[in-house]
């Protein structure tokens, strides 16, 4: 019997070791607020720096290695930095780097087609000045350079961060006679990337939500057509959707899930406005299976009553997986939404509720302070 107690209080010492060893945590996932005033409180618990995780068992390892001696390179337009350009910063990372490399980015217009390449992992874009925001832009379309590839910045890399930057690009809007002119301000390649404080603007294919896993918060995402496009696993939380489309064909997303998969775009206390009354959707049919959901947004009257577009073919009405859970404003009206909308029950939307939709507990931290 003593024996069997002796074992009994190891096992439970061992269970319970996190608890006790100073300075380890683990980081305990709680469900988003329905009050986005208490999203601050939320945000306090779930979104820590990288400082308050570094010995949590869950965290990437990844990331534990690259966080320890992370590297800062300065970018300045007026040369008062290590370079001038951020193409410059980028290249001057080495291939199959390990360390979080901050490329502090100073105020100004930046005209440069940006790549990050795959080989180049855990790079940050950060805007010195949250008040004034460099902006990146560049003027490529899909006549030149294919869609994806028409995107002023390309992340291909893993672990990419972007923290108050504003993405563009400056084509101009189609109109409906010219060739190729879809024109993405950001592609987003790599996975377990996040950008904060961010804002993107540009018309047709703003943002080539790609593939990986991504996170989104407090940014700002402009555009008429499918401006939310590919096939990433993705949450966005308290984004703000805005549709210049002055025609009825403003369409927030194009999800591309060709199967009952992992992959889909969840928006949690999005605000949902645009520039015309009833003349844009949350989202369309690209693939079958295109799975988008709505948590806790707010919608405008610029949403129209039916809410989504099957893509004018009725098979697809049995495979999208278009989802709303307690949104509001005149935008979310249930009554004309299109039949094939679920309005989710509490444990349907469960998994949609915190951020482990994108496996979050192992990789999302709080930007670094610089």
């Amino acid at each position: 019997m003593a024996q069997n107690n002796v074992l009994l209080i190891m096992l439970f010492l061992h269970s319970n070791l996190l608890l006790i060893i100073p300075g380890v945590i683990s980081l305990k996932v709680t469900p988003f607020p329905s009050d986005p005033a208490a999203l601050h409180t939320w945000e306090s618990s779930n979104i820590l720096p990288f400082s308050a995780r570094a010995n949590d068992p869950e965290l990437d390892p990844s990331i534990k290695q690259a966080e320890k001696s992370p590297v800062k390179i300065l970018v300045k337009k007026d040369g008062s930095g290590q370079f001038k350009t951020i193409t410059e910063a980028v290249n001057s990372i080495p291939e199959r780097n390990t360390k979080r490399t901050i490329i502090v980015i100073g105020p100004g217009t930046y005209v440069e087609k940006i790549k990050v390449p795959r080989s180049k992992p855990f790079v940050t874009f950060y805007g010195e000045k949250a008040n004034d925001m460099p902006k990146l832009t560049f003027n490529g379309d899909a006549a030149k350079y294919g869609t994806v590839d028409s995107a002023s910045v390309i992340t291909e890399s893993d672990y990419f961060m972007g923290v108050n930057i504003i993405f563009e690009n400056s084509s101009p809007p189609p109109d409906g006679v010219r060739k190729g002119a879809q024109a993405a301000a950001i592609r987003v390649s790599g996975t377990k990337s996040s950008f904060f404080n961010c804002k993107f603007y540009g018309y047709q294919d703003t943002i080539c939500d790609d593939r990986g896993l991504h996170f989104f918060k407090d940014c700002f995402i402009e555009g008429t057509a499918d401006f939310i496009f590919g096939s990433g696993t993705s949450l966005y939380l308290k984004t703000t959707l805005h549709s210049v489309s002055k025609d009825k064909a403003g369409v927030i997303t194009a999800q591309a899930r060709e199967k009952a998969d992992d992959t889909g775009y969840v928006f949690v206390h999005a605000t949902v406005q645009g520039s015309g009354v009833g003349n844009t959707v949350l989202g369309r049919a690209w693939k079958p299976y295109a799975k988008t959901i709505f948590v806790y947004s707010s919608m405008d009257d610029s949403v129209k009553p039916e809410g989504w577009d099957n893509h004018r073919d009725n098979k697809n009405d049995k495979t999208v997986y278009f989802a709303e859970y307690h949104c509001t404003g005149p935008g979310a009206s249930t009554s004309g939404r299109a039949t094939f909308t679920k309005m989710l029950t509490d444990q349907e939307a469960k998994p949609y509720l915190d951020i482990e939709y994108v496996k979050g507990s192992t990789w999302i931290t709080a930007p670094p302070v610089v």
